[in-house]
């Protein structure tokens, strides 16, 4: 399996994957518009793509991301029941990732129906089945380990929303802290939730 790419941009194929060419060996894969737009504006210099390999019975598809958070939300949409690679790679053609997540944290379904190949019935399951699990960060906002606390929440079992909540209704002591402080405190907080 390949885990990752670094080579050079060789150009695209006829059906708009890229090549990208290491030690004189040319991969194809396929990625999202705006991947491919950053992938030519660099074309003299090593480009990287993180790789997410699809096996078929008759193909072996290669899915490239210039990102590990894109290439986790793109994983994240195929856990969906009837999204594949395509459809996947389809909805990252939308919009960016950020606005994305936002449109699933929000419940809004109805937008992502106009993505081709995503009726009403495949855009509310994506929206049920990853509207607690997608981590919304705003951009450019100070964090202050914001995102670090609330994926540490998560790998411990509690959903996106509980997360945001404990983190939201920290002391205001607490929100200055390091990001190991506001997990202890974001804890008792859930704790205490949980006990009455």
């Amino acid at each position: 399996m390949i885990g990752k790419l670094t080579g050079r941009f060789d150009g695209t194929t006829q059906e708009g994957a890229v090549v990208i060419d290491v030690n004189g060996v040319g991969y194809v894969a396929r990625v999202p518009l705006f991947a491919l737009e950053a992938l030519k504006a660099s074309r003299a210099e090593a480009v990287a793509l993180y790789i997410h390999t699809a096996v078929r019975e008759d193909a072996i598809d290669l899915y490239g991301f210039t990102s590990e958070e894109e290439l986790g939300f793109f994983k994240q949409l195929m856990s969906v029941s009837g999204i594949g690679p395509k459809t996947a790679l389809g909805i990252l053609n939308a919009s960016d990732v950020l606005s994305l997540k936002r449109t699933i944290a929000q419940g809004d379904a109805v937008a992502l129906t106009k993505v081709f190949g995503v009726g009403k019935k495949s855009a509310e399951r994506i929206v049920v089945e990853l509207r607690d699990k997608v981590v919304v960060i705003s951009a450019g906002a100070d964090l202050g380990g914001e995102g670090e606390v609330i994926e540490a929440l998560m790998a411990m079992g509690y959903s996106a929303q509980e997360a945001r909540a404990a983190l939201k209704s920290l002391p205001q002591d607490s929100k200055g802290g390091t990001v190991n402080e506001k997990i202890s405190a974001a804890l008792k907080n859930l704790g205490t939730h949980a006990t009455k």
